[in-house]
């Protein structure tokens, strides 16, 4: 799995992974609108495993120009989070649900040999299992959650010999990127409780699985070495720390006073919310049959955002940039 493209490769995870990749001696196309910035290393005659192209995942006639001679497609671009997908549900649906089948149509005809679809945990809605596993029903209480979900069997529709689709059902990402978002959970309350003092949780009972950033690209980079037969027409939950909201700002309200001296107190603040989903997911099948554990904690996560806010990385935390509702209603994307 030589030459990859990375849809979605400007963005949150996509920040790191694509370095990453380069670094491990993979050729690298991004496809991105690049609507969040870019946060790649340049391209140059230097660095020519990387090549960025501007465009449009939903450009059927770019795809096709520019995904034959790639053996893996990482797909990871959408409209991510649910208020984010609410702002032009129509819109929304037409990028991570409409393009979806003709994407893995281009790259199939287009000689690709993987493709790694990112869908989400959050596919399961509400549950009280004590650990929900990939054949879980699927209960979604978003469209953001639904076609997410939706798009998973046409993957595995195409399955076939010489394309090997896969399916990633990560936790919420949590940790430093330099394309970094401060609407996950975790990096949410660390940046509430270095730049505040305070933390506010909304309901607070709440689970909510996390995956360290970092750990989701080693995945990636995993999926691009595994034989086919092992990982053929399957699904995996990705996921490691399963907490509470509440849990999670104590574990925040820690880190912080310990890495931040003039973060000596942190307050929590708690307050009603309507956010029901909630599911504790288990990532015993992908540790199973592909020997992946994550490495790195919620505690790492929290550690790296203030040593990374301290080092004047997150200059203006509350810049437009880091918040993917903030940036699209500035952009007008359509």
């Amino acid at each position: 799995m030589s030459r990859v493209l990375v849809t979605g490769g400007a963005g949150y995870v996509g920040a790191v992974l694509v370095p990453r990749l380069v670094a491990a001696g993979h050729d690298v196309t991004a496809l991105d609108l690049f609507v969040f910035g870019d946060y790649l290393p340049p391209e140059s005659s230097a660095t020519p495993a990387l090549k960025k192209i501007k465009g449009d995942i939903r450009d059927v006639a770019l795809l096709e120009r520019a995904l034959p001679g790639h053996d893996a497609v990482i797909h990871l671009a959408c409209i991510s989070n649910d208020p984010s997908f609410a702002l032009d549900p129509a819109l929304s649906r037409t990028i991570n649900y409409d393009c979806f089948e003709p994407l893995v149509v281009a790259a199939k005809r287009g000689g690709v040999r993987r493709f790694v679809y990112a869908s989400t945990s959050s596919v399961y809605g509400v549950s009280d299992k004590p650990d929900v596993t990939e054949d879980h029903p699927l209960v979604p209480l978003t469209d953001y959650n639904k076609y997410k979900g939706l798009c998973e069997p046409l993957l595995f529709k195409h399955q076939a010999a010489g394309f090997t689709t896969v399916t990633i059902r990560p936790a919420t990402v949590c940790g430093y990127s330099p394309r970094l978002r401060l609407d996950l959970t975790v990096n949410i309350l660390t940046m509430s409780a270095l730049t505040k003092g305070r933390i506010t949780v909304f309901g607070g009972s709440q689970q909510r699985p996390n995956i360290h950033i970092d750990d989701v690209v080693d995945l990636y980079l995993l999926l691009l070495e595994l034989p086919d037969a092992m990982i053929a027409g399957r699904t995996y939950n990705a996921g490691y720390q399963n907490h509470t909201v509440a849990e999670i700002a104590e574990i925040v309200r820690t880190v912080v006073t310990r890495e931040v001296p003039s973060r000596a107190n942190v307050d929590i603040v708690t307050t009603p919310s309507d956010d029901l989903r909630s599911y504790h997911i288990s990532s015993e099948k992908i540790r199973r049959e592909l020997g992946f554990v994550p490495k790195r904690t919620i505690e790492d996560a929290v550690r790296d955002l203030c040593r990374a806010y301290l080092a004047g990385k997150v200059p203006d935390p509350d810049g437009v940039g880091y918040y993917n509702v903030r940036t699209l209603q500035a952009t007008g994307l359509k």
